[in-house]
């Protein structure tokens, strides 16, 4: 989790919102990303999406069924999707997204009847310092409006 932190610094330093992925396979980190939706104007560059996109091309294979991801924040409906299609095995977070969750909060995905892979959920990982970096860039950018 501690990459996703610092994934999440690197990623509020160039003005996107703070957020932080790895996938890790074998104890090894395969890829790391952060947000990265101004840089690219790409809505989908999340840092989830991002990760699982790195790590897929890096292994040539679409799917990473034996990868655990690592995520500073609860992941969105639509990370949530792409976490359960590339069959990830195991999704830890660290905070809670009451908003824009999809997890433990909002439509809960993994959930869902229609949902075919839900991984194994572990929440609460470094859940203070990842909140405090979300709610500190958030007061930041309301300060300067």
């Amino acid at each position: 989790m501690e990459m996703a932190l610092k994934e999440a610094r690197a990623a509020g330093d160039r003005g996107e919102v703070p957020i932080g992925a790895v996938v890790v396979i074998d104890g090894t980190a395969v890829s790391v990303s952060g947000n990265r939706t101004r840089e690219l104007n790409d809505v989908t560059a999340h840092a989830e999406i991002a990760a699982i996109r790195m790590a897929c091309e890096k292994l040539g294979q679409e799917r990473l069924a034996c990868a655990d991801l690592y995520v500073t924040l609860e992941p969105c409906t639509m990370c949530a999707a792409a976490i359960s299609f590339a069959r990830i095995r195991r999704l830890y977070y660290g905070a809670e997204d009451p908003k824009g969750g999809a997890v433990d909060n909002g439509v809960r995905f993994y959930a869902q009847p229609t949902c075919h892979h839900a991984p194994e959920v572990y929440s609460g990982f470094n859940e203070t310092e990842a909140a405090d970096m979300l709610k500190a860039f958030f007061s930041g950018r309301r300060d300067t409006k």
